[in-house]
């Protein structure tokens, strides 16, 4: 079986056969899901800390502000978003018509 490897950037999965592995002078090997990764980490000499869109900022923003982690799905939030009807829009009314016995 492939064994699967995480970005040393962003910290996603990489899929098998996809990637950049970098091995630097001293042995250490960095793996690095797309170019952008590789870009930031190696050429730009970013900490994934600081920029917004890694793992690490997700998880270090989690500690600093306190905040629980929790999951929702997305229909969950489908769900929690009011209903907004434009302005002169009429709202229908659902009228439930009596039974005739």
């Amino acid at each position: 079986m492939v064994e699967r490897r995480i970005c040393s950037f962003c910290g996603k999965e990489i899929e098998p056969g996809t990637g950049r592995m970098f091995v630097k002078k001293d042995g250490t090997v960095l793996f690095f899901c797309t170019s952008k990764c590789f870009k930031n980490s190696m050429k730009l000499k970013r900490v994934p800390r600081r920029v917004r869109w890694t793992e690490q900022y997700r998880r270090e923003k989690r500690i600093r502000t306190g905040v629980k982690e929790e999951k929702e799905n997305k229909e969950d939030k489908k769900a929690k978003k009011p209903v907004r009807k434009k302005s002169g829009e009429k709202v229908k009314k659902k009228v439930k018509k009596a039974k005739k016995e």
